[in-house]
């Protein structure tokens, strides 16, 4: 274990931290983390396509072989709360590096075993490692300027976006046309890499407490937290909102394709998901233009506005018309997209020394809203079909509007609009501002760095 120890310890120059310089967030880190993020939340969905080849594999009924499913999601729920807060005591660096190479060294029995219960139960543990993506978005909020923090935040997450879609489209085709197992292969062969770029590229970061911290009681922190800090219960209670709507319409949606007057085939219902990629191209353009400069409640309000108005159409004339499904599905996917980047932004602007615990709470939430979005859309679909629980979904998304407009976005307290009403963010640096910062930064750099 010694010589694991200073594998992961040892750091390249290009990673090294100085205090006097430390690094900066570059277009290219930008890209390592979607990318890394991108094939590691792909973990988590590779099955799904493939649950009815692994039955036959395995010889176990199709019901059982979708336990492995669930327990990849138990497994990754563990995760977000047992592990993730980890990251506001231990130097990120070395902690997302050991969690990568744990995940792709237990992957391999993923690809080798021929014993069900073993496939299962490393899956579980396979999930409850993947959640470095949750561990790298707060530390995009450490590295990235603020003013630049929500358009770098969303392009690491459309790089999660585009490793659910992949996951699913590539595990597909491959089990289509090869043994299954080869995309698990690939999987494999993906972690190594993301481990060797970020081994190479990932700099160092100090520990926000470096003094240490009782891990129990950050555990209870991370709930604590939802109750102490308005603005973190506002964004929190909204994703809840937001999560329970999109679960639901992507659940409800085969149902209502695959019955009259559309009865379409399970490739054509699949083919909806690529309607995820205009989520994943507009994004950052998106949040570059207009959430960097503008309040991150007025972007979320605007994001909700999108998605209430498509899920009105789509629930609307969806039950007889296919362009109502296709309306909903772009303005969920992108009004919920915004809405979500605009609130991670907000969050990691609270409490620095607990921002891994702040996410883990916020994303508890999301988790908490997805489990009760499948529930409760599915009851209301086999109770009055697709009208009932798309008029749900609009009922959620008016109360997130009305979380919105009960906190502004200078408040600090619970409840009101002190501070102004302004749309547009107060510590917006000029062109000019900005580039007489990055000089003076590069000069400080170079005096502070040692002659050879």
């Amino acid at each position: 274990m010694n010589w694991a120890r200073r594998l992961l310890a040892w750091e390249p120059k290009t990673a090294r931290y100085d205090p006097e310089n430390p690094p900066k967030f570059t277009v290219g880190l930008n890209i390592l983390f979607a990318f890394s993020c991108s094939f590691t939340v792909s973990n988590l969905y590779y099955n799904q396509a493939i649950l009815f080849k692994m039955a036959d594999t395995f010889h176990v009924s199709f019901e059982r072989s979708s336990s492995v499913a669930t327990l990849m999601q138990a497994g990754y729920a563990a995760g977000l709360f047992f592990i993730c807060p980890l990251g506001d005591l231990f130097k990120r660096r070395p902690f997302i590096l050991a969690l990568v190479a744990f995940t792709a060294t237990m992957w391999l029995g993923l690809c080798l075993t021929n014993s069900f219960e073993a496939f299962a139960a490393i899956s579980f543990i396979c999930g409850a490692s993947t959640v470095t993506p949750q561990l790298m978005l707060p530390l995009v909020g450490d590295l990235a300027p603020a003013h630049r923090r929500a358009s770098s935040l969303a392009i690491v997450v459309s790089g999660l976006s585009l490793g659910i879609l992949v996951a699913r489209l590539l595990s597909g085709i491959l089990a289509e046309y090869t043994d299954w197992r080869n995309i698990y292969w690939f999987a494999f062969a993906a972690q190594y890499l993301i481990f060797f770029l970020l081994y190479i590229w990932l700099p160092d970061y100090p520990s926000k407490n470096p003094g240490g911290l009782n891990y129990f009681k950050m555990l209870w922190h991370v709930l604590k937290l939802l109750f102490t800090q308005p603005l973190l219960f506002q964004a929190s209670f909204m994703t809840f909102l937001m999560s329970a709507v999109f679960t639901s319409y992507w659940t409800t949606l085969s149902f209502l394709l695959s019955s009259p007057p559309y009865n379409y085939s399970s490739i054509v219902i699949g083919l909806f998901g690529l309607i995820g990629i205009v989520v994943i191209c507009s994004a950052p353009i998106y949040s570059r233009l207009v959430l960097d400069k503008t309040q991150n409640l007025v972007s979320s309000i605007m994001g909700l506005g999108i998605a209430i108005i498509g899920t009105s159409i789509g629930t609307a004339i969806g039950s007889f018309s296919v362009a109502g499904p296709i309306i909903q599905a772009i303005a969920v996917d992108i009004g919920i997209q915004f809405a979500q980047i605009s609130n991670r932004s907000a969050i990691y602007g609270i409490l620095p020394e607990a921002r891994n615990r702040v996410n883990t709470a916020y994303m508890i939430s999301a988790f908490s809203g997805q489990l009760t979005g499948t529930a409760v859309g599915n009851r209301l679909y086999a109770q009055g079909g697709w009208v009932y629980s798309g008029s749900c979904s609009i009922g959620f998304l008016g109360l997130a509007l009305i979380v919105c407009a009960v906190r502004g976005p200078r408040e600090k307290g619970w409840v009101g609009w002190s501070g102004g009403w302004s749309f547009f963010k107060d510590d917006l640096p000029s062109k000019k501002q900005a580039t007489q910062t990055e000089r003076a930064l590069e000069e400080a750099g170079e005096v502070s760095r040692p002659r050879t």
